[in-house]
């Protein structure tokens, strides 16, 4: 039987009269001043500050000691962010693992060449048996881990906590420390490789729990299992051990640092490491079985892993023996939802090789708890249970949009439990409109430039007379709808830059609606969501045109040409600096005219609209082809400048609506609407403990909210830590 428990300023006075020169000092300028000034404040402060900090009162030893071992946690991935060389080279290793693994290479296909025997019955690479003589079994099941320090870390030392105490039914229950962990896959995101394995797997497991001294990080296992010293056989280590299945984020590099670091290292933390392969099978205590299955990219077992199973499940796991299967994906809610069949070979085992011995299947991926049950029926159920909890420190997926899932292989189930809610799932979701940008700042990069590509063709507008003509609000607000839908037709039927931008927005917003919808839906929603974006633009565009606009007609912009500023130096420079010798002239050839230019230009940059309207008064009279092309390039990168700063709000205000409606409204996008608020809250593992009499309790135990701050524990502190001890 099957028991769950689900618990889820300076300022410059002048005294008298000031004439003289400095009445004539343009405002202009008194800006460009005042930002010198600021910066030179600033610098003097930052110094200031910074010896002050570098001359502190001495700590003592250990003082140092504790702030030293303050955990250096890395913040949850940015995954919407533009800048990140990370994401680029998660989509490189992707798109090469896709081309080349899928079909074609499988390291799978490797490790079973590999194998030291052929007899899949007595397979010690992939089959440990060690563990069938106990009475009683505690132990750990975990997924999804590397992706935030802090929620990392606070799974990890729950993990390894001796006990957890917890109330069931009124009553307080000891939960002791697996003997066994299992982790789902997904070990470290975005990508694999030495620096997320160690700094997001690696790194919070051995906070939580230290390998033992005598360990060197950089030692290789050869010849696994290395048994600690004192041990003889694993038969006689009592410690907590630790096997574990890849997730697809770890089959990005074609399992490289899997094997690496997983198969061909002995310890993660204080859990020992015994896995040769990357899948496995369990013998435990009381008749029951864990069979870790490696999925890869495909979503299925291969023919090798297929062949072990099936030989194991004739000749090894007997007729009243309970299985339990573990993969990364949770194929059963997957399958439902983007209305597909993966896992042939999965299904085939399940139901002709275990024949109804399949007690319960657990799989991460999906970051949020969920377990089903079957209802009862006069038809063969093959999965009495299904188990998702991939919240071992990753972003948190949505509940909510999985609510109707009730069939799985011809069984029906009932939903005993989710983490989060339905409700508090769904209101979660309304963080992408309120904090999107917030969480994805560095979005504005890539956004800002994707509305100014939208709108370049339509720099500058001429013909803004007749909005500012209109007599009453809403003749200039028809006016100005007038001139936004103008502005629209002229991308399609005249534009080049900004009709290709328009163009190749839709085909990537048709793209990124899921694959799950009809062509149609996909289209409206798509074309509803640029024409969004495409709008947005527009009026911003129009609206800081009319802005210029209204500057000129009141004579607070495009008043002395070009660079006032630079004429305001030179003049002041010729009547106080004379220069009888020339010395002027003559540098002016010897640096081939950079030695005014530069000055020139660096002062056009603390007069950027000046130099905007300017040039647009010169294209509006005498067309584009009258400017040179250096002109050009410095009035459109003044415009982008100032619409950039415009944009960046309410290209992110746009983007999170969308996700909300999509997420809440249709369903879809429950990976980028989720992923977007990186949340690090609502973590959880489970407890799995076989009963003397054999039957199975499962506890999942679950935090709501993650500590973000950190110290050292005094227990940690008082232990005696021998040369040959354990954690």
């Amino acid at each position: 039987m099957l028991h769950f428990f689900d618990h889820v300023i300076l300022q410059l006075v002048c005294s008298g009269s000031c004439a003289g020169p400095s009445d004539e000092i343009s405002p202009l300028y008194s800006l460009w001043a005042t930002f010198v000034g600021l910066y030179i404040a600033n610098f003097v402060v930052e110094r200031s500050t910074g010896w002050a900090l570098t001359h502190l009162s001495p700590v003592s030893e250990e003082e140092k000691l504790r702030k030293h071992m303050k955990p250096d946690f890395l913040d949850m991935v940015p995954w919407y962010s533009g800048t990140s060389a990370d994401l680029f080279k998660t989509a490189f290793d992707l798109m090469v693992s896709v081309t080349l693994f899928v079909g074609r290479f499988d390291m799978r296909m490797m490790q079973a060449a590999m194998k030291s025997t052929t007899d899949e019955t007595r397979n010690d690479d992939v089959l440990y048996d060690y563990f069938n003589e106990r009475e009683d079994l505690w132990f750990d099941f975990v997924a999804d881990t590397g992706d935030g320090g802090n929620s990392s870390y606070t799974v990890a030392r729950l993990l390894a906590q001796p006990s957890i105490q917890t109330v069931i039914g009124g009553s307080m229950h000891t939960l002791p420390r697996g003997n066994l962990l299992v982790i789902g896959g997904d070990l470290a995101y975005p990508n694999p490789s030495s620096f997320t394995y160690e700094r997001r797997f690696f790194g919070p497991f051995e906070y939580a729990m230290q390998p033992p001294r005598w360990y060197k990080a950089e030692h290789i296992a050869v010849d696994k299992p290395e048994v600690p010293p004192g041990v003889s056989k694993m038969k006689k280590y009592d410690g907590p051990q630790c096997f574990i299945i890849p997730g697809n984020h770890d089959w990005f590099d074609g399992l490289n640092t899997f094997m690496r670091y997983i198969c061909h290292k002995s310890w993660l933390g204080g859990w020992f490491l015994p896995q040769r392969k990357s899948y496995f099978a369990l013998q435990l205590p009381k008749g029951w079985w864990i069979f870790g299955l490696d999925l890869a990219l495909h979503g299925d077992i291969d023919v090798y892993q297929f062949k072990f199973f099936a030989e194991l499940c004739r000749n090894k796991v007997g007729e009243n023996d309970s299985v339990i299967i573990v993969t990364h994906e949770p194929n059963w809610l997957l399958d439902w939802y983007w209305k597909e069949t993966t896992g042939k070979n999965v299904s085939h085992l399940i139901q002709d090789y275990l024949n109804g011995r399949c007690k319960l299947r657990m799989a991460g991926d999906l970051h949020h708890f969920m377990r089903h049950s079957a209802t009862p029926s006069d038809k063969p159920t093959f999965v009495e249970h299904l188990l998702v909890n991939g919240c071992g420190g990753a972003f948190l997926h949505p509940t909510h949009v999985f609510k109707n899932f009730e069939r799985f292989s011809g069984t029906t189930y009932e939903c005993k439990a989710a983490y989060p809610s339905y409700e508090e799932s769904s209101g979660i979701a309304l963080g992408n409109i309120l904090k999107f940008r917030k969480k994805n700042w560095q979005f504005d990069i890539i956004g800002g430039f994707i509305y100014f590509i939208l709108v370049f063709s339509m720099f500058p507008q001429c013909n803004l007379v007749h909005i500012l003509n209109e007599e009453t609000w809403s003749g200039r607000l028809q006016s100005f709808s007038s001139t936004i839908w103008s502005a629209l037709l002229f991308i399609f039927e005249h534009s080049y830059v900004s009709s290709v931008g328009s163009l190749t927005l839709l085909m990537a917003s048709y793209s990124f609606v899921p694959s799950k919808l009809t062509r149609k839906k996909r289209a409206i929603i798509g074309g509803l969501h640029v024409l969004a974006h495409l709008t947005a633009a527009l009026v911003l565009m129009l609206l800081m045109e009319l802005g210029i606009e209204i500057c000129i007609r009141n004579h607070l912009l495009a008043t002395s040409g070009y660079h006032p500023l630079y004429d305001w130096y030179r003049s002041m420079e010729s009547e106080h600096f004379p220069d009888p010798t020339g010395l002027r002239t003559r540098l002016e050839q010897w640096t081939l005219g950079l030695y005014p230019a530069c000055i020139k230009y660096l002062m056009s940059a603390f007069d950027v609209p000046e130099v905007m309207a300017v040039t647009r008064i010169n294209i509006c009279k005498n067309g584009m082809m009258s400017l040179s092309r250096s002109v050009l390039i410095m009035y459109y990168t003044s415009v982008f400048i100032y619409f950039w700063i415009f944009s960046t709000p309410v290209v992110s205000l746009i983007f999170g609506s969308y996700l909300y409606i999509c997420i809440n409204w249709f369903h879809i996008h429950f990976d980028e609407a989720f992923s977007s608020l990186r949340i690090a809250n609502y973590k959880s593992f489970t407890r799995l403990h076989i009963k003397k009499d054999g039957d199975l309790e499962i506890f999942t135990l679950a935090v709501d909210k993650v500590p973000k701050d950190w110290k050292l524990d005094p227990k940690w502190e008082a232990e005696e830590r021998g040369p040959h001890q354990l954690s």
